[in-house]
C-alpha cells in the first residue's frame, strides 16, 4: 500500500487562521517535484505560492480555487517518490520548513496550530526551506513567468497570461503588462458566445395564463395605467464569502468594536496663512508628528487586559489606504526623522507596495498612531475606528473655503476639518483636546 502523506495548511508568518486558494498549479495524478509551486494562497496581506513539501504524485488537493483552508487543515496529499530525498527527512534533523505540517496526522485546532508553532519570519514574498529564506521569484508556470500576485490580478481581471507582452527582466510579466492588457483587451480571456433563445421559447415554457382580479394592472379614472409596487420583491443578490482583505478587515473592525471605548473630538484647522502650494499630505503627518511630542498619551499602545501602557518615544504612522479588495493600513516608520519629501517618497513606495500586493507583512503592523486621510474622496467629519493596541487616530476631511469672523469684519478662509477618535481608557479627553490643538497650531503656520 502507497505511504500518502499529508500536507497541511502552514501559518503564511501572518498569524492569521485561514488563507484563499487562489489557483492550484497542479492536479489530481500530477507528478510534482520538492519546492516547486502547489499553490497561490491569498491571505489578508498578499498572495504567496506554497511549494510542495515532497517530490511525488499528488493523490488528492482540498479545496477549489475561491475556498477558504483554515490554518493547520488539510492542504494536499501525497505519494511520494520512495527515491527521491524529501523534506521530512530534513525535519527529522530539526530542520523545519515554512509549511511544517508534513506527516499524515490529525490536523490541529487553527487556533492551536497558529500558538504552537514557532514564527520562523515567512513573510509575503518568501518562504523558508531548511535554514533558508528564499525571496519570491517569478516562477514559470504555463510558460508564463509572474508572480503569484500578478497571476491573482490577471485572473480578477480575466486577463489571459500566455497572451501578454512581458515587460519585466528576464521574460517575466509585471503588474503594469496585466493592466494594460486589461485595459486594452488585448489578452481577454475566450469566452463562449451564449446562445440564443427563440423570443418564442418562453410561450412554450410558461404559457400566458389570464391575469388574478388581484394581480391585474390597476387604472385611474382617466383610463391611465398606475404604477404600483409588486406586493413582495426579493433581493436578487447573491451572499458572497468575504475573503483576503476584506475577511481580516470584518475581524479587525469587530475585535476593536468589542474592546475600545472610543471617543472623538472635531475641530477645523486653518490653513488661511499657508504660503503656496504646499503638500496637505506631509503637513498632516508632520502636525501629528508635532502633537505626538506635545501629548505623548496619544502616540502609544493600551493593553486592555492587563491594563498596561506603551508611551513610544518614535512615530510610526499608519496610513490607511483604500483598494478595492479592501483596507491596507501601511506604517510609515520613524515619521518624526521624515522631511516633506522623506514623506512624500515613503508614501508613495507603500502606495505601490499597496496597489502592486508586494508589501511586506512586517509594514502592516507595529504602527504608533493612524491616519485617515478620507477627505481625498468626501466628508467631513468621521468617527474613525482605533485599532488595538493603538490609542488614537486622526480622520482629515474634505478641504473647504468658509467664512470666519475676524477682527474688523469677515474673510474666506480655506480650512481643513479634523476628527480625533481616541481610546478614553488610555487618554483623558484634556490629553486628546491638547493633542489636537497643538495639530491645528502646527497647520496654521505658513509653510
Amino acid at each position: 500500500m502507497a505511504d500518502i502523506k499529508t500536507f497541511y495548511l502552514p501559518d503564511l508568518g501572518e498569524g492569521l487562521p485561514d488563507a484563499t486558494v487562489v489557483e492550484w498549479h497542479v492536479k489530481v495524478g500530477d507528478s510534482i517535484k520538492l519546492d516547486a509551486p502547489l499553490c497561490s494562497m491569498e491571505t489578508a496581506k498578499a498572495v504567496v505560492d506554497v511549494p510542495s513539501p515532497y517530490t511525488g504524485k499528488v493523490t488528492k488537493l482540498h479545496g477549489a480555487p475561491g475556498d477558504i483552508i483554515e490554518t493547520g487543515a488539510a492542504l494536499a496529499e501525497f505519494e511520494p517518490d520512495p527515491n527521491a530525498k524529501q523534506r521530512a527527512e530534513s525535519q527529522d534533523t530539526g530542520h523545519q520548513h515554512g509549511p511544517k505540517k508534513t506527516e499524515a496526522a490529525p490536523a490541529p485546532a487553527p487556533a492551536a496550530a497558529t500558538a504552537d508553532r514557532e514564527d520562523e519570519g515567512t513573510v509575503v514574498g518568501a518562504m523558508v526551506s531548511g535554514n533558508t529564506v528564499h525571496v519570491e521569484q517569478a516562477a514559470s508556470i504555463g510558460g508564463v513567468k509572474a508572480v503569484p500576485a500578478v497571476r491573482a490580478l490577471a485572473k480578477k481581471l480575466k486577463v489571459d497570461l500566455t497572451r501578454v507582452r512581458p515587460s519585466g527582466a528576464d521574460g517575466v510579466v509585471t503588474m503594469k503588462d496585466v493592466k494594460d492588457a486589461a485595459a486594452n483587451g488585448s489578452a481577454a480571456l475566450g469566452a463562449a458566445p451564449a446562445r440564443a433563445v427563440p423570443a418564442s421559447a418562453g410561450r412554450h415554457l410558461a404559457p400566458e395564463l389570464p391575469q388574478p382580479e388581484a394581480t391585474r394592472t390597476p387604472v385611474s379614472l382617466a383610463g391611465k395605467p398606475v404604477r404600483t409596487a409588486p406586493p413582495s420583491q426579493q433581493a436578487s443578490g447573491q451572499p458572497e464569502q468575504l475573503k483576503g482583505v476584506r475577511r481580516n478587515m470584518a475581524r479587525v473592525m469587530a475585535d476593536a468594536h468589542a474592546q475600545v471605548v472610543p471617543t472623538t473630538l472635531v475641530d477645523d484647522a486653518d490653513l488661511h496663512a499657508w504660503i503656496g502650494k504646499q503638500d496637505i499630505t506631509a503637513r498632516l503627518i508632520r502636525a501629528i508628528v508635532f502633537a505626538c511630542k506635545t501629548v505623548p498619551a496619544l502616540n502609544a499602545w493600551f493593553d486592555g487586559k492587563n491594563l498596561t501602557r506603551t508611551l513610544h518615544p518614535h512615530v510610526d504612522i499608519g496610513i490607511a489606504v483604500d483598494t478595492d479588495d479592501g483596507l491596507f493600513v501601511p506604517a510609515l516608520r520613524n515619521a518624526d526623522v521624515l522631511d516633506g519629501t522623506g514623506i512624500r517618497a515613503a508614501i508613495k513606495r507603500l502606495r505601490t507596495q499597496v496597489e502592486d500586493r508586494s508589501i511586506p507583512a512586517s509594514e502592516l503592523s507595529g504602527y504608533t498612531i493612524s491616519l485617515s486621510n478620507f477627505g481625498m474622496f468626501a466628508g467631513r467629519y468621521a468617527t474613525p475606528v482605533v485599532v488595538p493596541p493603538t490609542v488614537a487616530i486622526v480622520g482629515a476631511g474634505k478641504l473647504s473655503h468658509d467664512v470666519v469672523a475676524v477682527i474688523g469684519g469677515i474673510e474666506v478662509h480655506r480650512r481643513m476639518p479634523l476628527s480625533l477618535t481616541f481610546d478614553h481608557r488610555a487618554a483623558t479627553g484634556g490629553e486628546a483636546a491638547r493633542f489636537l490643538k497643538a495639530m491645528l497650531d502646527d497647520l496654521a503656520l505658513p509653510n
